[in-house]
Parts: structure tokens; C-alpha cells; sequence
């Protein structure tokens, strides 16, 4: 199977970002990926998690990692996404701070396009977040400090869905939830374009279609 690693940051209680760990879900690849993997193992001694067995799919893999976790905030990195810079974590760690510690804190996302081209996501940018505006886009994911309380509240990722699992936990949790994600304008991750999100199209929209009839009153879609 190709190889799925889902690096996990969780907080970081510390000013220096020292208390925060890493947790890696491999999906029974059969690269190099767990070799890697024990490399840093004397690095990080027990900041570092990690698991390596076949999964059911990418939110099936995600759970694992939220059931893993132990931090008050969680960002999830896809195979193929990276962090854009060495600090980014100590200056959202400053911005949760500055901002009081919200439920969900959210930066730009850069996309790796195709050509070679890089185009800056700010998704929302702080806009208020309109059940209008999420019924035709989502909140990045990759960029997202979503605090571990959310998940004990309105539950892990939907592992009957292949692609807008993310998509309807956030519908949960902004839209019927009324939970406020707090902006901040900087560039926290790099997105891999050639991801399933992205290359299937057709299924995306027929799963967003089963989550709104299922979620959404037929008057309030129409």
C-alpha cells in the first residue's frame, strides 16, 4: 500500500514548544516510511508516537491519532503536506495565546499547484463563516489548531466517507455548533495538490450531497 503518514502536533504548553508531540500513523507501507520513522525515534524519545498497520482509510488512520493524542490542540499533515517554516508552531502557539486560547485557530495554506506554482489559501480570513459560504467551500484542514474537547464534543471523523469527512465534522461543529475559529494571517502548511480531495471531484460532490440531505432540513437546502 503507498505509504500513509499522518504527522499529529499536539500542543505546547511551553513557551519554547518543547511540550508538544508528533504522531505518525503509517498504513502497513511498504516503502521506507518506518525506517525513517525509527530514525528519529532517539531524537524525540516519548514525543514521539508512532504505528504502523493496514487502516480502513485516511479518516480511519486520523481517528487513530486523535485516540492517540494527549495535547490540547491537534493539526493534522497528510502525506505529501509539510510545515512552511521551522517556527510556524511557536507563533501559532503565541497566537492561540494572544487570542485567548479559541476552540479552532486557522492560518493560510499554500498550495502546491501542478504547474509548479504556489497560490496563497486564506480561506476565510476571518470573515464570519456563513452556512452559504461553508455549503460551497470548507476551513482548510492542514492549517487548523482544533482543540481536543471538540472531538469528546461532537465526535471523531466519519470513516464511511472517503473525502469530506473533515468537510462535515467542521459542518458540525461551525454551522451547528456555532463554534468560532479565530484567523490569523500567517502561512502555516503546504498542501499537496494531487491528493484524492483533489483529483476526485465527482465523489467529493456526492458526498457532500448524502452529508447536507442528511444534516439539513430539505427546506433550509432548497
Amino acid at each position: 500500500p503507498r505509504s500513509t503518514l499522518f504527522p499529529y502536533t499536539t500542543l505546547f504548553r511551553s513557551r519554547d514548544c518543547k511540550d508538544f508531540e508528533y504522531i505518525i500513523i503509517d498504513g502497513a507501507s511498504t516503502d521506507n516510511s518506518v525506517d525513517v520513522v525509527k530514525r528519529f525515534v532517539d531524537q524525540f524519545g516519548s514525543r514521539l508516537k508512532w504505528i504502523s498497520e493496514l487502516d480502513k482509510g485516511i479518516y480511519n488512520a486520523m481517528n487513530k491519532g486523535i485516540r492517540m493524542a494527549t495535547g490540547d490542540y491537534l493539526e493534522f499533515l497528510n502525506s505529501g503536506d509539510c510545515l512552511v517554516a521551522k517556527d510556524v508552531i511557536a507563533q501559532m502557539y503565541d497566537t492561540l495565546e494572544r487570542k485567548g486560547f479559541p476552540s479552532i485557530l486557522y492560518g493560510n495554506m499554500l498550495k502546491a499547484m501542478p504547474d509548479g506554482s504556489i497560490l496563497k489559501d486564506k480561506c476565510f480570513a476571518g470573515r464570519d463563516i456563513t452556512f452559504l459560504g461553508f455549503y460551497t467551500g470548507t476551513l482548510n484542514h492542514s492549517p487548523a489548531y482544533i482543540h481536543r474537547r471538540l472531538f469528546d464534543k461532537y465526535g471523531l471523523y466519519d470513516e464511511n466517507l472517503k473525502i469530506v469527512s473533515d468537510w462535515k465534522w467542521y459542518l458540525q461543529a461551525i454551522i451547528l455548533g456555532r463554534e468560532k475559529p479565530v484567523y490569523t494571517d500567517l502561512d502555516v502548511t503546504l498542501f499537496d495538490m494531487n491528493g484524492i480531495s483533489e483529483t476526485n471531484k465527482e465523489l467529493d460532490k456526492q458526498e457532500r450531497a448524502a452529508v447536507l440531505s442528511k444534516l439539513i432540513p430539505s427546506t433550509i437546502l432548497s
